[in-house]
Order: structure tokens, then sequence, then C-alpha cells
């Protein structure tokens, strides 16, 4: 009895020593979604400057957490900003807030270099504007009506609010799927190509067909835009892709 015994325990030792183990297994996943990154951290430009310049501009400043270029101290065109990094596909939130009146815009794929004097010549614009105020949202098309893809591609319906209160407005440019789109106060207004045939038709039939850099670059830079008038924007922030 205690020679089968033995014998039984032996056999159940080798086969427990030759019974192979299962390796852990570990699953990266691909889709992990990048975190949020501040553009603006509410108390100075880090991160940002004059557009063709090493210095920010001095005409914008900082009030309760949001930059602001006050009505009247741009020069219209001359104090346009842009961050210090380049962006190639990216989801872009921030809130802005327009005087009556007001026209200012949203840029990316921008530029910098002698041959350039706004960001406008190399990057698409989103854009900022009192649709109730300024002569531009009564356009027929609106392709210049707040959230447009100025010139190109006209807002589904005006979900802008009056000026002087803030508006959000979400950004997503997606090369890698030929998409992009804007939210404006929770509401998608655009969607559009970024390349293609149908992406060569919309700039063939606006104003920057015969702009040789427009719209060229892939990966470039974000601007917001000096127009003359009061505009202020706030909780900047990048998603990259």
């Amino acid at each position: 009895m205690k020679k089968i015994f033995f014998i039984t325990m032996v056999s159940l030792s080798i086969a427990c020593k030759q019974t192979p183990k299962k390796k852990a297994t570990t699953v990266e996943s691909n889709t992990t979604e990048k975190e949020w990154v501040d553009l603006f951290d509410g108390v100075s430009f880090s991160g940002w400057h004059q557009f063709n310049s090493s210095e920010m501009s001095t005409a914008w400043m900082i009030e309760d957490g949001a930059m602001v270029l006050p009505d009247g101290t741009g020069s219209g065109k001359g104090n346009n900003i842009v961050t210090d990094k380049e962006f190639t596909n990216f989801e872009l939130s921030l809130e802005w807030k327009i005087v009556e009146g007001g026209n200012s815009g949203i840029f990316w794929g921008v530029k910098e270099g002698e041959g350039y004097k706004t960001p406008y010549q190399t990057g698409p614009e989103i854009q900022v504007l009192d649709n109730e105020g300024h002569p531009d949202s009564f356009n027929n098309p609106n392709f210049r009506q707040a959230g447009a893809l100025y010139d190109m591609v006209q807002p589904s319906q005006d979900a802008c609010k009056p000026a002087g209160e803030w508006n959000h407005v979400f950004i997503s440019i997606n090369y890698n799927t030929n998409k992009g789109s804007v939210k404006l106060n929770d509401v998608e207004i655009v969607n559009f190509p970024l390349s293609g045939t149908e992406w060569d038709a919309l700039v063939a039939n606006s104003k920057f067909k015969d702009w040789k850099d427009f719209a060229k670059f892939k990966t470039g830079k974000i601007s917001l835009q000096d127009h003359g008038d009061g505009v202020s924007y706030r909780n900047i922030k990048i998603r990259e892709l």
C-alpha cells in the first residue's frame, strides 16, 4: 500500500512539473487617447509669440484668465499671434468672445518666414465673428459666419451667441482620416475634407484659389487673429491625435 501511494505521488509530481505554465499576456492598446494639454495657462503668454517675431505682441493682455486684444488697440493684421509649437492632427477646444461688430479668426497649418506677412497666407481659418452685427454674416452663402471654414464652407446653422458672450468652439483636424469639423456651443455646424478633389474644389471656388502656399502645410502653428477688433480667448486646450 505504501509502495502504491509513493508511486502515485511521484507520478503527480512529475506531471505537475511537465505541465507548461501559461504566460501572462499584456495587450497594449493602440487607441489610447493622448491627454489634453493647455495652450494657455491663464496667467502668461508662455508658448505664444507674435507672428514672425521672437517676442509676444504687446497689444495683447491677460484679464481674468483670458488673453485679450482690447478693441481699437490692434492694428488689424499686425498683432496676430501663433503657438511656439507646430501640430498636425489634433482636437482644439477654446472659448472666444468678440465685441459688437467684431471679427477675428482661428488658424491652423500656419507657417512663418520672410515670404509670409500674415497667418492666412498659409493657414485655413475658422471664423470668429459677431453674427448679429458684422456685415460678413449676411452674405449668401454664409461662408463668413462664426464657425465657418472661412470663405469655403458655411455653417449648417447659426449657433453663435451674441457679442460680449463666451462661445465654445471645438475644432477637429485629422489628415489621417481626411476629416475636419467644427462644433460651436456643442452644435456640429461644419464638416469638410482636408485633401483630395473635394478640398481642391473648395479652394478653387474661394478667394484663395491663386494663393500659392494656402493650406499646403499639414503641419504648422495655430494662430489667433488681430483683425482690429476687440476679442478674448480662454481655456485653450489641444489634444494631438
